[in-house]
């Protein structure tokens, strides 16, 4: 799931299931929402939910990990309730499937080498683990190394800003170095001040030095500037990751992260003096990238495994099929099982994400027996490998079910734990996007209070689903629940935030409970039934505002 965490209670309640049917809420009248498209938002029902969310978290479906018997009885299963409930497959070849390639790589450590070779001086050997952690992209078994060094600051190209990094520079077959974020700002018009942007994530700095034609990149890690430690770096590169295979934006033969001493020696060994003084300057206009008189030489060994997975994709008809789609996603996949844990080693994910699978299934259903049809196609995606970095996600982006400009708005739903009815909402990124105001009318006739992100330096748009939309130009955002609920205050909400963080998330204890109450699931399930309908009833695609980062794929998809 993304890297922002919910909540989760382990101090609930038992309440019997007529009681929890009784007091599910009911969805307000909506200028513009039909009686028959209100019966139906209506309709979703918590305890349909709660079933989804108990099956595909049973240790029969052993952790959902892409690739597994696990992850094919998950598909299956969703596939399985789209036909039941009438949806039309919107898969490959006439089916609810979209097979989705997937590598994973390992690198191997004690056969892994680096270091820096300046053109006077000795070589410095670099230890794999505690001061560099790389992948080989392409899926190649061994990979060999030794390429020039070019300090690129923070590696950002945008126009936007006025800001190239790479400007007169010459990456082809060069090592690009680049610091970990982007120019610090308090200007909201210059990278959005405080809040992070895309050009800040590490998976950008990647993509961008392999457009430019690089062989490796080599990001500064600066525990103030990643917001996390060296051991979360090492933790989750150091192990076997996944691409997509045929990823355009994934060639280079070293992804790697270097320690911040370790980048203190490079620019020592190339007669740069202190990196913090240098990543000051990088910050500032005015900065231009340098060759560095250093070389980085490698040997890379990987293991391999290919291997598919599949997303799966139903279909509701409009009454027009053509223009203002609207499309909910939702990740099933989760961790698998861990073979050298002792005791419980199923990562069952039932708030991650079976919650947001339970919620997709059910609003799916809703649609397809509505009385009335949508306005427009309604098109509902479970995807595969969110956990392994979005890639599901991606493929989909890269493949959807209709062109992109077609594609009005994404609805994305990953882990709405079931404590209670909310009151309050995460919406990150809803704000960029025209169709704010009525996502603003509806959540106040729903009772919900829209809260701003809380951490906006964490960069959470950028870690689910809905980004591998949005990054194609659909308008995109997911529906989070926020921390007041029913009966209680945020300190309590609060609460059950750390208590999750701090023993439920990404772990085996993640499973299902008889004593969960789904109303507030339901709720947000029917506030987003509500949202599609209207996006789509409206005469004019929604847009993303000027000047947002995704307004150029946008245009770029609607001139297509």
């Amino acid at each position: 799931m993304r890297s922002r965490p919910c909540c989760l209670t382990l101090a609930l309640a038992l309440i019997s299931l007529p009681a929890l049917r009784a007091q599910q809420s009911s969805v307000p009248a909506i200028p513009g929402l039909p009686s028959a498209a209100r019966a139906a938002a209506e309709s979703i029902d918590s305890e349909k939910i709660r079933a989804h969310v108990r099956f595909l978290s049973l240790d029969l479906l052993e952790g959902r990990g892409p690739g597994t018997r696990g992850d094919q009885l998950a598909a299956e299963y969703i596939a399985t309730q789209f036909a039941l409930n009438g949806l039309e497959p919107a898969g490959d070849n006439g089916t609810y499937f979209q097979k989705v390639p997937l590598m994973a790589v390992h690198a191997v450590e004690d056969k892994t080498k680096f270091s820096f070779v300046p053109q006077n001086g000795q070589a410095i050997d670099i230890a794999y683990g505690t001061e560099i952690v790389s992948k080989d992209q392409t899926g190649q078994a061994t990979a060999d190394i030794d390429a020039p060094i070019v300090f690129v600051g923070y590696g950002i190209v945008a126009p936007e800003y006025n800001w190239n990094d790479y400007a007169g520079a010459d990456l082809h077959g060069k090592v690009a170095l680049v610091i970990v974020n982007e120019p610090p700002s308090s200007d909201e018009k210059f990278f959005k001040g405080k809040a992070l942007t895309y050009y800040g994530r590490w998976t950008y700095k990647y993509e961008q030095a392999a457009r430019l034609g690089a062989v490796g990149v080599l990001i500064i890690h600066r525990t103030d500037l990643a917001s996390y430690g060296w051991e979360v770096v090492r933790n989750s590169q150091a192990i076997e990751k996944s691409y997509l295979q045929g990823d355009p934006d994934a060639t280079l033969r070293a992804a790697a992260w270097i320690q911040h001493d370790v980048a203190q020696k490079l620019l020592t060994a190339a007669g740069l003096g202190n990196v913090d003084d240098q990543i000051a300057k990088a910050g500032k206009p005015g900065f231009k990238a340098v060759e560095l008189p250093v070389r980085l030489k490698g040997h890379v060994e990987s293991r391999v495994r290919r291997y598919d997975s599949t997303n799966v994709v139903g279909r509701v008809a409009g009454a027009v099929s053509s223009g203002n789609v609207v499309l909910y996603t939702a990740h099933y996949d989760h961790l698998g099982i861990d073979p050298d844990s002792k005791g419980d080693n199923i990562y069952n994910g039932a708030a991650d994400n079976g919650t947001g699978c339970g919620i997709l299934l059910e609003m799916a259903r809703a649609f397809a027996q509505s009385a009335q049809k949508p306005p427009h196609d309604m098109y509902f995606a479970s995807v595969t490998a969110e956990e392994q970095g979005l890639l599901g996600s991606q493929y989909l982006g890269m493949h959807p079910p209709v062109a992109a400009k077609d594609i009005t708005l994404d609805l994305n739903y990953d882990m709405i734990l079931p404590i209670g009815v909310p009151r309050s909402a995460n919406l990150g990124g809803a704000d960029r996007i025209d169709f704010y105001p009525a996502v603003e009318s509806v959540a106040k006739a729903f009772d919900i209070q829209l809260l701003p992100d809380p951490n906006p330096m964490a960069g959470h748009y950028y870690r689910s689903d809905h980004f591998s939309l949005a990054r194609v130009g659909i308008p995109a955002f997911s529906v989070d629940g926020g921390e007041l609920f029913d009966g209680h205050d945020e300190a309590w909400g609060h609460a059950q935030f750390e208590d999750y963080v701090a023993h439920h998330y990404h772990q085996p204890s993640d499973e299902y409970r008889a004593d969960w109450d789904f109303r507030g699931n339901a709720k947000l399930a029917r506030f987003g039934f509500v949202l599609g309908w209207l996006a789509s009833a409206q005469p004019h695609a929604v847009e993303w505002k000027a000047g947002d980062e995704f307004e150029g794929p946008r245009k770029k998809s609607e001139a297509k």
